[in-house]
């Protein structure tokens, strides 16, 4: 078998990165094998042993991408932001947006892989990962204070942020229930000092879809 390029070996391995970020937020990281990623890579299984040595080893670098593109996401509300307080606002709308309550759907990094690491062994490549993920988080939205007082700054994006993913895995666990939209909407409501969003009732249902 004739070996791969050296281009083709990055964009394989760029391949395998960015499917194990997408389904390990999707769907759980114990609820995918690394045959599902490469299946989804458009891989042979086979060959994932080239790229990375273990499962946990990817599931770090899938959370460090994960993180990577939340950081520019963030980066670009802030600077398209008139101020700081409005940067917060647009961090908050965009944390919170109504598709990112779908379960199904692969959001912010912090909430939907926290309960793989909370599970995870001490040792576990990724804890590290996420850690140094969260902490960075955290410093962004601190730089976006506005009294002068670091502590007192730090304290409020701490706040916002555990406001944020708190509100965002309730409304992800009581999905296609009208508490979802409300408990969100709330979140959206205290952070952004707008008055929460007013929903329709949902239609009621013989059963789940």
């Amino acid at each position: 078998m004739p070996r791969v390029s050296k281009a083709q070996a990055e964009a394989n391995h760029q391949a395998i990165e960015s499917a194990a970020s997408r389904l390990f937020r999707e769907r759980g990281l114990n609820a995918v094998s690394v045959a599902d990623v490469m299946a989804e890579a458009g891989l042979t299984h086979g060959g994932f042993y080239a790229h990375y040595p273990s499962k946990d080893a990817l599931a770090a670098s899938a959370c460090d991408a994960a993180f990577a593109f939340a950081k520019e996401k963030w980066r670009r509300r802030i600077d398209a932001a008139p101020s700081r307080d409005a940067a917060k606002v647009a961090i908050a709308d965009g944390y919170l947006k109504p598709a990112h309550c779908d379960p199904a759907v692969a959001t912010c990094p912090t909430a939907t892989l926290v309960t793989d690491v909370a599970r995870a062994a001490s040792d576990h490549p990724m804890r590290r990962v996420y850690l140094e993920g969260v902490r960075e988080q955290v410093e962004t939205l601190s730089k976006l204070g506005t009294t002068g007082d670091r502590k007192g700054d730090r304290a409020a994006a701490c706040v916002q942020l555990a406001t944020m993913m708190g509100a965002l895995l309730l409304a992800r666990a009581t999905h296609g229930d009208p508490l979802s939209d409300e408990i969100v909407s709330a979140a959206r409501a205290h952070l952004t000092r707008r008055p929460p969003t007013k929903h329709a009732p949902r239609a009621k249902t013989g059963g789940s879809k």
